[in-house]
């Protein structure tokens, strides 16, 4: 099957370097509107029989909301399927709706498994996302093959980079007992690229109407370098929380890394707050919210298109994806 890559107008920019990396052009398609609002969304090329990727991050901005571009995406799906497509995937770098992956409340919708169920219902074959907020939730909700990504890799290669083996003690910690497997795996890796010991934290949370709460920090922070891991910055107070935590408990400098920046509500003035040292994330969400004073001077971006280039590459020569999570 020939390979074919499109990537929807929302993550044009990312689909533009996935497919630079692959030396694969992006194929042409069409979004037209209408005046009543509604939409169509079309490939310009014959797709018959080929492996088919569509590039499409579900974050919401000025423009699209979340739900808008869930609505595109899935009808463009179908309409590859429908156009005869020998394979489908989407590759979801940010999968919306994947915090909602249990009942919280009586009656509660389990999101995920429904929107699973929207993909599965345009006929996709596959799905690829890269740091979902809860793994077994995400996996259990598909039926159709779904790969899961890490930006652990790039985070390690920056902190193996940076780290003064012998002169700086480090912890990793997580901001949330949810968390803590996707942080020790962090821990893992980074001490293996290091060739030293590492600490692990955690630090206790509730979440109840919105409402954050919870004090407790259980690690050795004092004296140290604090690593906070997680798998998105919302409005960034369960990270500011953690690292006024560590600040409090004597930690020496706090870092933080995180896949998907959201940046939303008050991020800008929470994150603005001296406690956070510097914060990574990667580009699965443009940072098109964030105060370019803090893009200077605390939050760096790294791009995560060539994970997606050898995730592609990979998956249409059926080849594994063990050693690519594993790198």
């Amino acid at each position: 099957m020939t390979l074919q890559i499109f990537s929807l107008e929302a993550s044009h920019e990312l689909g533009k370097s996935v497919s630079a990396k692959l030396g694969v052009p992006l194929s042409p398609h069409e979004e037209r509107e209408f005046e009543d609002g509604e939409h169509k969304a079309r490939p310009l090329v014959n797709v018959r029989g080929n492996d088919v990727f569509v590039i499409e991050s579900l974050y919401g901005d000025s423009r699209r909301s979340v739900n808008d571009k869930i609505v595109r995406l899935l009808f463009f799906l179908g309409a590859l399927r429908d156009a005869s497509a020998g394979r489908v995937t989407a590759v979801v770098p940010y999968l919306a709706y994947a915090r909602k992956d249990r009942k919280t409340k009586p009656r509660d919708p389990v999101t995920t498994r429904h929107l699973a169920a929207l993909f599965e219902a345009v006929g996709i074959d596959r799905i690829v996302v890269m740091d979902v907020h809860n793994l077994a939730a995400y996996q259990n909700a598909f039926r159709c093959a779904s790969d899961h990504l890490e930006a652990r890799p790039l985070f390690v290669r920056y902190f193996a980079s940076r780290v003064e083996t012998g002169k700086e003690e480090l912890v990793v910690l997580s901001p949330d007992a949810g968390g803590v497997k996707r942080a020790e795996s962090f821990r893992q890796h980074l001490e293996r690229a290091l060739g030293t010991g590492i600490r692990n934290a955690f630090m206790e949370k509730q979440r109840s109407g919105g409402v954050v709460s919870g004090e407790t920090l259980v690690g050795p922070v004092e004296g140290r370098t604090v690593i906070v891991i997680d798998d998105l910055i919302s409005t960034g107070t369960t990270l500011l929380r953690a690292a006024q935590a560590c600040r409090k408990l004597g930690a020496r400098k706090v870092l933080a890394a995180a896949t998907h920046g959201l940046f939303v509500g008050d991020a800008n003035r929470v994150l603005a707050e001296p406690a956070v040292d510097e914060i990574l994330v990667t580009n699965t969400v443009p940072t098109f919210r964030l105060d370019p004073r803090l893009l200077e001077e605390k939050v760096r971006m790294f791009d995560a298109a060539e994970l997606f280039a050898q995730a592609i590459a990979r998956i249409h020569g059926g080849g594994s994806l063990v050693e690519l999570l594993e790198g």
